[in-house]
């Protein structure tokens, strides 16, 4: 299923000051059964909640507290400017959607209620690194909903007319087969441009990298880290078995569509990117496999992106007892597992993985998740992703022949610019 997850883009100018307006009235009803007559509004985005998990869910939760469920789809489409406003309002959406990244800088500004009590209450096993990004100067200000994370989908036929009979286990083990279809078959090995980014960030992950890092009371970028220059060395020595272009992203064209003619071995992407490849091509549906990203161990896959979303309470709402009560059933263990398994997504706690079994995207992506992360969670963040963002910049320059610490001296000037700029 194609998301259009939210990374922290164009945030900056946009958060101010969200919670200045609205009462002080907040629900003071108690007791699960004495919401009745009351009506809870939820944002949740286009495609996020499916059919039979919306029905379930919505009974549930009328049967519970007498209370009913408006739930109001979103599209992603300006959603920051249109959550920003309704959040100044005096009546915003009581609970919604919010993606990760985007979750410490709405929670600076006071826009959302603290939910510390609702973690100790129900989320005392959600897996740290999907609810990492709930939680900003040690409180809970939102509660982790789902992730999803990128896989290696591959193309059978390509594998197996390369003599290729086990799948990958180690990085080593991956470059290895890749170099062997190279070697052994006309296909391009691999389609990696230079640009997938997020790629990129799983990398800095996985070598425990960060990308910016404090300089007194601010920060700044952090490329030129030896870690940093470890993983781009990783993502260079990959792409170098590619043909795709090296000042391009995943977009640009679609690598699903590249790989759909069914000249190529394999590619990162999100699972949703093979049904964009089935799309194409319908013939290269039962070539289609996935696996979970070698790491530099067997023990260890690849770092890798978590793309999701948190629900989230507006500090705002005069429901918030009530808005309590729909998240205690939307992520009990029934709920979260009932979504895991119709949508695939990886859910908020490990336990719950097993509801992904036989959907053979998501059972490659969840064995990378708990050693997962994202973009760095500081409100700052959101302008450094707007384009032309000096990241994939940097990873370009070093295709193209920089070292990695040259590369880094180019765009840290644009990359600090943009960090210090006030949200």
């Amino acid at each position: 299923m194609k998301r259009k997850l939210i990374a922290a883009i164009g945030v900056a100018g946009m958060l101010v000051s969200v919670a200045a307006c609205g009462g002080d009235d907040k629900d003071k009803k108690s007791g699960a059964d004495g919401f009745k007559g009351e009506t809870l509004t939820l944002w949740a985005m286009d495609g996020s909640t499916p059919d039979a998990w919306t029905k379930d869910v919505k009974a549930a939760f009328e049967k519970k507290t007498g209370a009913k469920l408006k739930l109001e789809v979103q599209q992603w489409n300006g959603i920051q400017q249109k959550l920003t406003a309704a959040l100044s309002e005096e009546n915003p959406p009581d609970v919604f959607e919010i993606g990760n990244t985007l979750t410490p800088a709405y929670a600076k500004t006071g826009g959302l209620a603290d939910l510390s009590d609702l973690k100790k209450s129900i989320g005392a096993d959600w897996t740290e690194s999907i609810n990492a990004s709930s939680v900003v100067d040690g409180k809970q200000y939102a509660a982790p909903w789902f992730v999803l994370n990128r896989v290696v989908i591959y193309n059978k036929k390509v594998w197996a007319d390369a003599g290729i009979k086990e799948l990958p286990k180690t990085r080593d083990d991956f470059y290895a087969a890749l170099k062997k279809i190279g070697d052994k078959t006309d296909a391009e090995p691999i389609y990696l441009p230079g640009q997938n980014w997020y790629h990129f960030v799983g990398l800095t992950l996985g070598e425990g990298a960060e990308l910016v890092k404090k300089d007194g009371d601010k920060y700044v970028s952090n490329l030129a880290d030896p870690k940093v220059t470890k993983a781009m060395e990783t993502y260079q020595k990959f792409q170098k078995l590619s043909k795709a272009p090296k000042n391009k992203d995943e977009a640009t064209p679609q690598q699903a569509e590249v790989f759909a003619k069914g000249k190529t071995g394999a590619f990162i992407g999100m699972s949703w990117e093979a049904a964009t490849a089935v799309k194409a091509n319908p013939k290269i549906e039962k070539d289609i496999g996935y696996f979970t990203i070698p790491g530099a161990t067997a023990a260890k896959p690849e770092g890798v992106f978590l793309g999701g979303s948190n629900f989230a309470v507006a500090a705002t709402s005069e429901k918030q007892e009530l808005a309590k009560e729909f998240l205690k059933i939307a992520l009990s263990d029934k709920y979260e597992g009932a979504l895991a398994k119709e949508s695939g997504v990886i859910p908020n706690k490990k336990a719950l993985e097993s509801n992904l079994k036989g959907n053979a995207a998501a059972e490659a992506a969840a064995p990378a998740s708990a050693g997962g992360g994202t973009t760095p969670l500081i409100p700052e963040w959101g302008a450094v992703e707007n384009p032309p963002n000096p990241i994939k910049n940097y990873m370009t320059a070093v295709l193209n022949g920089d070292s990695p610490a040259d590369a880094a001296k180019k765009v840290e000037g644009e990359f600090n610019e943009r960090l210090a700029k006030k949200q």
